[in-house]
């Protein structure tokens, strides 16, 4: 459990790395449009090959397939609660270019959002990477997916909240709860299951699978294309090859 907790924990924390690079060296939006594209495809290749493939050795396709609808919804649907009440975190399309530019008014913006959406993103996330300790080891390509996606979400959020005059320790604390939530559900993961005979293992699996290729589709690759435009499916496609040939390497 306390393994399993350690390395959500971990993933979720390359969101505060993300925010120091954000305040310390005011990366460009491409630079983060790039990065988000390889995490995306890192992802693709881990909810491919390490969820839905392991989940079909243990559920039927019918329950496979409920399943991801099952977290799309969630997410979609969690989503559009937090958008009601704030913009889940800054666009990178809306990341200030120009030092001098003033910064937007504050009462457009909502940074619990920003933690609510981050903890929706990374529960699942992290139920997932306790869940792959349990069966036989931590998963290097989703673990791996999970934190260079982190970075730049972390960095988009950090570079909008610095525009907007808020202190690093500040934009840090928020991130160290969603690192503590994520690192509980990893272990949540790994002990609700512990004794399953492999169905509800594949269920949460393909839910939380579901749920990732819905935040794939509504947030990193779309903001990704924003800004990188034409070399955008080149970069998830090389992130996809990545996770393939990390997966032969720990194979």
């Amino acid at each position: 459990m306390l393994l399993a907790a350690l390395y959500g924990g971990l993933a979720s924390a390359m969101l505060i790395v993300g925010t120091l690079l954000a305040y310390a060296f005011k990366p460009s939006p491409r630079f983060t449009a790039i990065v988000m594209a390889l995490g995306a495809g890192l992802l693709i290749g881990s909810v491919a090959y390490d969820l839905v493939a392991e989940a079909k050795l243990s559920i039927r396709l019918p329950s496979i397939a409920l399943a991801l609808l099952a977290g799309a919804l969630v997410f979609v649907l969690g989503s559009r609660a937090i958008d009601r009440h704030g913009r889940k975190k800054p666009r990178l399309s809306e990341i200030p270019r120009e030092p001098d530019r003033a910064p937007p008014a504050a009462d457009d913006f909502n940074p619990l959002a920003i933690v609510l959406g981050s903890g929706l993103d990374g529960i699942p996330e992290s139920f997932v990477l306790g869940l792959s300790v349990l069966t036989g080891g931590i998963s290097l390509p989703l673990l791996l997916g999970i934190s260079l996606s982190n970075v730049p979400e972390g960095m988009a959020a950090g570079s909008g909240l610095r525009a907007r005059g808020w202190p690093a320790k500040r934009v840090i604390a928020m991130w160290v709860v969603v690192v503590l939530i994520s690192a509980f559900a990893a272990a949540l993961g790994h002990e609700i299951l512990a004794n399953d005979d492999g169905t509800w293992t594949g269920l949460a699996q393909t839910f939380a699978a579901g749920a990732l290729l819905a935040m794939l589709a509504d947030t990193m690759l779309p903001e990704s294309y924003a800004v990188e435009r034409v070399w955008t499916g080149l970069l998830v496609v090389g992130g996809f090859a990545g996770s393939l040939l990390i997966a032969g390497l720990v194979a």
